[in-house]
């Protein structure tokens, strides 16, 4: 979940990897570090905290004079976030510095060896074990050491290498943890994200599984796990730095709100040719598709919530089961997959550990894969059978917005394309869904323009705790919009089926209990006014989230927040952001870091 970049050129190196940290904050992080290759000797700055406190630790990098270096933010997972445990680590002998993204799963028994061996470590890292190896098995070959010590590690890597023996060339390897190559003219980089390497250069290379990557100046070579060369596509980036920065808005969470118009626009508006639905990336076919029996959706967090609430879609416009899974516990629960399950895995970076090892386990089954990410080329889109991107842009805060709305977006699409493909709905109802899915973009910017007054609404609700309620759907964005508050307000915040309020639930309620009621599933409003009057009775104060015109919700509810109409199985991409909004101006009541919450990350590449 920490962040690694790397430099070699001409200029000097310190600005360059502190200005790639900087970019990378939005991944959460506990302390940062640099090495700098100077004069034969690597010099080594790191702090716990901030990455401006390193900044003003080396006056910016001006202190850390060196054209070739590496850096690291890290979230910690083996010892606190003490400078001694930062990154990067030394070797015993001076000669190697490293970075590492992910987790060693076999440290302690490497470890255990080393010491054994004579080598002194100063650290409680998993990470520590790695340079100990490479000067262990360096005869003079730093490429033979990679390749001997790589062939060591058990778990994930992306690992960023400099030595003293080659003052202007970087080693890098890769294993279930992202790194990408930037291509410059007289200098090249590496990062585990894109957004690290934008501001110098457009065309990157993405490195797969197992291999290992030298850079120089001049050159990039990448080779195999077995050391042959091979030559790897160079990608162009299509975005650039300004799409990362605020625009005037005060956080990265609320421009990504309000982006999300456009965001969903860019997912929906190149799919539709002719009044229909082209997915030209899914090549199933009707007879395909008649062959399965069974589709699991499978992700984690935001993700996940977005999967609960693409499931109803799917299975009322498809006819087709769907069980919605977390892949932290699908990937260990023995799975019932085979040849006749489609599985749709979900996850904005791509590259979420437990759902590239659900992805995996499903597959060994005999399961087809659709990915539904973000990032191209990330390691979910390269796995699965067939790739849907949501193109929602750089998502920089912690907490997603745009990300869930997206992928909500793209999980309509899929539901209306199969259902049309199949059968299962006929042509009047096919041209309603598409011309409802076209103006979505319209309907979440009216969303936004109508509830100018959730600051206000969200200072009487920043209370010690809040109950989420809804049904069907309903309940779905119920569950999103909890954890958006639980993330960023670091407010007690659960979600609940409201028709299970009277079993148990219903004890925790009474005067000092706000209830926020999520009512926009039409053919369930009745019975979701009826579980407002029950906690309104016991003395809580509810906010209702409904369609524009329900007079029955204003009677009931304490405030009431409206959003436009559309079809209820589509209606959780707007019902979603009062809720977002909701959670975003009550963490700015409490003075919360909101793009950047406590112990949390932005892309979860470990277990």
């Amino acid at each position: 979940m920490c962040g690694i970049v790397g430099f070699t050129g001409s200029r000097s190196a310190a600005p360059v990897l502190l200005k790639g940290l900087g970019q990378l904050e939005y991944r959460g992080y506990d302390s940062a570090g640099i090495a700098v290759l100077d004069g034969g000797s690597i010099r080594v700055e790191k702090v716990s905290g901030r990455i401006a406190k390193l900044c003003e630790k080396t006056r910016d990098g001006a202190a850390v004079p060196g054209v070739i270096g590496i850096g690291h933010t890290r979230w910690a997972t083996h010892g606190a976030p003490t400078d001694v445990n930062a990154h990067p680590h030394l070797s015993n002998d001076g000669r190697f510095a490293i970075v590492h993204n992910g987790i060693i799963e076999n440290y302690l028994a490497l470890r255990d060896e080393l010491i054994a061996d004579g080598y002194v470590f100063e650290s409680e890292t998993d990470t520590e074990t790695v340079v100990h190896l490479l000067e262990h098995y360096y005869d003079g070959d730093i490429k033979a050491a990679v390749m001997k010590t790589a062939a060591r590690l058990e778990g994930s890597y992306a690992l960023g290498i400099l030595c003293t023996d080659a003052p202007d060339t970087l080693y890098v390897v890769r294993e279930a943890s992202p790194l990408i190559l930037g291509i410059g003219v007289g200098e090249n980089y590496f990062a585990s994200d894109v957004t690290a390497l934008v501001s110098h250069t457009k065309n990157v290379i993405y490195l797969e599984d197992g291999e290992i990557a030298r850079l120089t100046p001049a050159s990039i070579t990448v080779c195999d796990c077995t050391g042959r060369e091979i030559q790897k596509p160079i990608s162009r980036v299509t975005w650039n730095v300004e799409a990362a920065e605020k625009g005037g808005y005060e956080h990265f969470m609320l421009k990504e709100i309000m982006e999300q118009p456009a965001a969903v626009k860019a997912a929906l508006a190149p799919r539709f040719r002719d009044g229909r639905i082209r997915l030209d990336d899914l090549e199933l076919t009707a007879e395909e598709l008649r062959q399965v029996n069974k589709i699991i959706i499978t992700a984690c967090g935001s993700a996940y919530y977005a999967g609960c609430s693409g499931r109803y879609a799917i299975e009322k416009l498809c006819r087709i089961p769907v069980q919605v899974e977390l892949a932290s516990e699908l990937r260990y629960s023995d799975p019932m997959v085979d040849e006749h399950t489609l599985v749709l895995v979900i996850s904005q970076s791509g590259e979420t550990a437990d759902t590239i090892a659900a992805l995996k386990e499903c597959r060994s089954r005999g399961a087809k894969i659709l990915g539904i990410v973000n990032v191209v080329g990330s390691t979910i889109a390269k796995l699965a059978d067939y790739t849907l991107y949501t193109w929602a842009g750089p998502e920089i805060a912690v907490a997603t917005t745009k990300g869930y709305t997206t992928q909500l977006a793209v999980l309509y699409l899929f539901a209306v394309c199969v259902a049309e493909k199949l059968g299962r709905i006929g042509a009047e109802q096919y041209r309603n869904a598409v011309r409802a899915l076209q103006s979505l973009p319209k309907l979440l910017q009216q969303t936004i323009d109508m509830n100018y007054q959730l600051p206000s609404v969200a200072s009487r609700y920043a209370s010690r705790s809040l109950f989420f309620i809804g049904r069907n759907t309903d309940y779905a964005v119920a569950l999103e919009g909890a954890l958006k508050m639980k993330e960023i307000s670091y407010l007690h915040a659960e979600s609940y089926a409201a028709g299970e309020l009277k079993h148990g639930t219903i004890a925790l309620i009474d005067e000092n209990q706000p209830v926020i009621a999520v009512c926009c599933n039409e053919a369930l409003a009745e019975k979701t006014l009826s579980n407002i009057v029950e906690v309104k009775a016991r003395g809580a104060k509810v906010l209702a989230v409904a369609f524009r015109g329900n007079k029955g919700i204003v009677s009931q509810a304490d405030d009431v927040v409206f959003i436009p109409r559309i079809d209820s199985i589509f209606s959780a991409a707007l019902a979603v952001v009062p809720l977002q909004l909701l959670a975003y101006y009550a963490a700015k009541e409490k003075g919360c870091d909101i793009d950047k919450p406590k112990n949390l990350a932005k892309s979860v590449t470990v277990e």
